[in-house]
């Protein structure tokens, strides 16, 4: 059987599959339906210093490929996120990465410091890129001089490795991911959700009440592998893959354009318990062509066109 533990920034990951952010509340909801044991790790639903109620209604709008969303980051705020949900996980087999939020830059780094304290989160991503708050202005992941600023104040408020989420909405994503490397991220997570809308031309009114929210879903895969792609080209530090992923067959292509491990998120809606098969479905794929580990597949598309390269 293939062996598919990975290393992420420090993290001893069983295997390179995640749960993505917002898709799978805090792990403690799914708990029946996917154990820890089957993940690499959980990521938790974006958490903010103080409450937030989210946007109004309609937020979530099915299309012919995935979802629009516009949740807005709705979360109980830090406190409850760190006494109560914190709490209640007791799972040995978890890997526990927090996702953060915030208003302003400070606010990244006081959230920072303050899981910094919390054994049971092994790290943290810096959502950077949430189309859903701000009117979609998204400040901190397509100027790279203020994704730098984020990231260094969150590095130097923990001790832990921290992701930053980018954003696929930009005209040179690799240049927010160096500046995030810059700034001190030990990994990047590409993409978060891409902007779209949906519109009932009957009644002349926008399908989400914010009228523009964050697009998912299988029809957004070759724009996330794009994105990996230049990513992985330009930085040093490993990056997740994320967007339109859904099986192994899609696992495996994010890894050989250079993503370490990949995130899973859209996909759980339509079968909230794939992601308890996923792993065995990758070793089974891995297997079948002879392949004994899946870190023997990361960056495999690089260097085969290196190859390729110094044989013309």
């Amino acid at each position: 059987m293939s062996d598919l533990s990975t290393r992420l920034a420090g993290l001893a990951l069983r295997n390179p599959i995640l749960s993505a952010s917002g898709t799978f509340g805090h792990g403690l909801e799914m708990a029946q339906l996917v154990p820890a044991r089957a993940l690499g790790a959980w990521v938790s639903k974006t958490v903010t210093l103080t409450p937030r109620p989210g946007n109004p209604m309609p937020r979530i709008q099915e299309t012919e490929a995935g979802f629009l969303n516009s949740i807005g980051l709705e979360n109980r705020g830090l406190d409850a996120y760190i006494n109560e949900t914190l709490a209640s996980v007791c799972d040995p087999d978890a890997v526990l990465i927090a996702n953060i939020g915030g208003h302003t830059e400070e606010e990244f780094a006081i959230a920072a410091a303050r899981l910094d304290d919390c054994p049971k989160v092994q790290a943290l991503e810096v959502n950077l890129s949430c189309p859903n708050v701000d009117g979609g202005r998204l400040p901190y992941s397509t100027e790279p001089a203020t994704a730098e600023r984020v990231m260094a104040g969150v590095r130097a408020a923990t001790t832990k490795p921290v992701f930053a989420k980018l954003s696929g909405n930009v005209t040179r994503i690799e240049d927010i991911a160096l500046a995030a490397e810059a700034g001190g991220a030990d990994g990047l997570t590409v993409i978060n959700t891409l902007l779209g809308m949906g519109v009932d031309w009957r009644r002349g009114e926008p399908q989400l009440a914010t009228v523009v929210g964050g697009y998912s879903g299988v029809a957004i895969k070759p724009i996330a592998m794009r994105c990996a792609w230049q990513v992985c080209q330009a930085v040093k530090i490993p990056v997740i893959g994320c967007g339109g992923i859904r099986n192994a067959e899609d696992v495996l292509e994010f890894l050989a354009v250079g993503c370490t491990a990949v995130q899973v998120g859209t996909a759980s809606f339509s079968d909230p318990a794939c992601l308890a098969t996923l792993a065995q479905e990758l070793s089974a794929c891995l297997d079948e062509e002879g392949i004994a580990t899946s870190a023997e597949v990361s960056g495999r598309l690089a260097r085969n066109l290196q190859c390729e390269a110094g044989n013309l």
